[in-house]
């Protein structure tokens, strides 16, 4: 059996994990990549696989960096059968047409530059038709049923506490008449979060393959978040201004809904004007609303006192249409704008922190992580000027960001959640993390556990060993070191933070002679290298 990491290694999107087991192959997720514009550019290239090949997809839920790319796949041969949740597969439907639209327009709109100039056009990754047909291949699949996907690779589907429908993946592959058991984390969800029950305590796996997004730091709680927002809010509007929140559509938005109502219901906050600006988003809690029975036990008592769905409430508009959208940017203060894409990469969200970002009676408040590379991760920084929609704008309004809303389980939460598996696995392999994320849980857990804690490169392919000391073949097992490109990017945002500061000429100076004696080492280095 072996394992092939296509994608989230090393990163935080993009995920996709391929199985293979004899002549059977079985896809984990298969997601687009968000971020920087070297990460977006995977987009774009070819599967390290061939879709026509592939059995089955079992996917863990709908994020789109989880979910993005199954309309490419199918478009490029893939017929076999996608296995989700019921929630997710609703999810889907939505978010997968919309990804779908969003890149159609963008590249009609690149199009238009180009053919002006005479260049060649682009076309989309996947269309509208093309999300329509995958969703054909989707089977709903409720929690704890058995599936076979393959003759001889059973799948299982269990509650990983991260977002409406989420789930924990079990494989167990019989092969060479030995029975292996993987386990999947998805995105593993945070505790004591609203809407969803905590995730569901691991059995017993050979081999984890387990997210790290948060595996370098702790999470504030909730509660907190909430009663710091609803300072944020009144603090905003007393100075005259709007509190601008960008998030996702789906999950994120729908969480916030809730606790403002909780807010609302508890004298924490008055009514306000709450505006919903993303179609998806008000599609996406059409979607919660239908699965309310799939809420947590909390969410259900609040129901007793806040009526059937808990996700709705009084002054709450939910904004549909382009012109209504643009109607938002006349209001000057008093309105809280939740607006997708959570991070600030694309959407409605880009037209309200235009008009609202260089307002200093403004707030700005971030309620997720923030990738790489993406506008939201840029403001987040201190960037003093950003750019968007191709003219720069000035960071002046407050900006806030409160962590306790990630739907992820943080350091301690991960370390706990696989410390309770009933027997220690062979491995672990963590994906879906930032190097420094990967590289401090890749070291906490193999104090704790002892076993080998694997950091998979991207497309690296592991052989999974009938023993339980070693990985037959992959990466050598030992702490995981940053690659040179990370480190360059390292460097590069700490020169920014020079560039920035007050830095006096002559300091200045001796870092750009050690700099420019760098570069001409590396230069070195590299016709040796040719030469040889």
């Amino acid at each position: 059996m072996r394992l092939k990491f296509c994608g989230a290694a090393q990163t935080v999107t993009g995920s996709a994990i391929l199985v293979t087991a004899k002549d059977q192959q079985v896809l984990i997720d298969c997601g687009l990549y968000q971020g920087s514009k070297a990460l977006q550019e995977r987009n774009y290239g070819p599967f390290p696989f061939n879709p026509a090949e592939i059995d089955a997809v079992v996917l863990t839920h709908a994020h789109i960096d989880h979910s993005g790319l199954l309309p490419k796949l199918v478009k490029e041969g893939f017929r076999g059968p996608i296995y989700a949740t019921p929630p997710t597969k609703d999810l889907c439907e939505i978010m997968l047409a919309d990804s779908a639209y969003i890149q159609e327009s963008e590249v009609e709109r690149k199009n238009r530059k180009l053919a002006r100039q005479n260049k060649p056009l682009l076309a989309p990754i996947y269309t509208v038709a093309d999300a329509h047909a995958t969703m054909e291949r989707f089977e709903a699949v409720d929690y704890y049923r058995r599936v076979a996907v393959t003759p001889n690779i059973i799948a299982v589907l269990r509650p990983s506490g991260h977002m409406l429908g989420s789930a924990l993946v079990e494989l167990h592959v019989v092969e060479e008449e030995k029975r292996i058991t993987l386990l999947f984390t998805g995105d593993l969800g945070a505790s004591n979060r609203p809407i969803v029950p905590d995730p569901e305590k691991p059995g017993a796996a050979d081999f984890v393959i387990m997210e790290a997004t948060y595996g370098d730091r702790a999470r504030e709680e909730p509660e907190d978040n909430y009663i710091e927002l609803a300072r944020i809010i009144k603090d905003t509007f007393r100075r005259g201004g709007n509190v601008i929140i960008p998030a996702f559509a789906v999950e994120r938005t729908q969480d916030l809904l809730y606790g403002l109502n909780r807010l609302i219901h508890s004298g924490e906050l008055a009514p306000q004007n709450v505006y919903v600006d993303s179609p998806l988003a008000v599609e996406a809690t059409r979607v919660f609303a239908r699965h309310v029975d799939l809420f947590d036990e909390e969410a259900q008592r609040f129901r007793h006192f806040a009526g059937d769905v808990p996700i709705y409430f009084p002054n709450l508009r939910l904004v549909r249409t382009p012109e209504e959208s643009m109607q938002l940017n006349k209001i000057k203060s008093g309105a809280v704008i939740i607006s997708a894409s959570g991070m600030a990469t694309a959407g409605r969200i880009k037209h309200h922190l235009k008009h609202n970002l260089w307002r200093p009676e403004c707030s700005v408040v971030f309620v997720g992580y923030q990738a790489e590379g993406s506008l939201g991760r840029q403001i987040v920084d201190g960037e003093p000027i950003v750019r968007i929609h191709g003219e720069y704008v000035k960071v002046q309004a407050e900006i806030h960001q409160l962590e306790g809303f990630s739907a992820h389980a943080d350091q301690r939460e991960l370390i706990d959640w696989v410390s309770r598996l009933e027997r220690l696995p062979r491995a672990i392999f963590l994906v879906h993390g930032e190097e420094r994320a990967l590289a401090d849980l890749q070291e906490l857990l193999h104090r704790r556990l002892g076993v080998p804690i694997e950091v998979p490169a991207h497309l690296s392919e592991y052989a999974l060993a009938d023993t339980s000391t070693q990985i037959a073949s992959g990466l050598a097992t030992g702490r995981f070191q940053p690659t040179l490109w990370s480190t360059t990017r390292q460097l590069m945002d700490v020169l920014r933070e020079l560039e920035r500061a007050d830095i006096p000429a002559e300091e200045l100076s001796e870092l750009l002679a050690q700099a420019e004696s760098l570069r001409q080492t590396a230069i070195r280095t590299l016709k040796d290298g040719s030469a040889a």
